[in-house]
């Protein structure tokens, strides 16, 4: 694969963003609240924390072609950076005992709905 210059770099960082609200957006429609987006921590970084009564979804967002593609793109070094962030988040929560975690995949396809992969790791 050749390297990627600076306008597909540009490209890619564009559609992750624009991914990212599309998810976001679908998720409001399904009764979430959103707690933060783009979260960083010294851990990692968590696309999108949502919120539905006392559980808490730490989102992962891919956009693909597939959503099986979507799916694999999110490997355990990945996991393991949403984990430890998340847990950064939750130590500054006060309610951290009485919310339930949960670690989604919403893969964002071309022209057609997101898939939420709800407990997918």
């Amino acid at each position: 694969m050749a390297p990627r210059g600076t306008a597909d770099r540009r490209k890619a960082f564009r559609r992750g963003i624009v991914s990212e609200y599309v998810a976001a957006g679908y998720l409001l429609l399904r009764g979430y609240r959103i707690l933060a987006m783009r979260y960083r921590s010294k851990a990692g970084e968590i696309d999108i924390i949502a919120r539905k009564g006392d559980l808490v979804g730490f989102v992962e967002v891919k956009a693909r072609a597939s959503s099986e593609q979507s799916v694999f793109a999110v490997g355990n070094e990945t996991q393991r950076r949403i984990r430890n962030a998340s847990m950064t988040w939750l130590a500054r929560q006060p309610d951290a005992g009485s919310l339930s975690l949960r670690y989604d995949i919403l893969a964002v396809r071309p022209w057609r709905l997101p898939v939420h992969f709800k407990d997918a790791f």
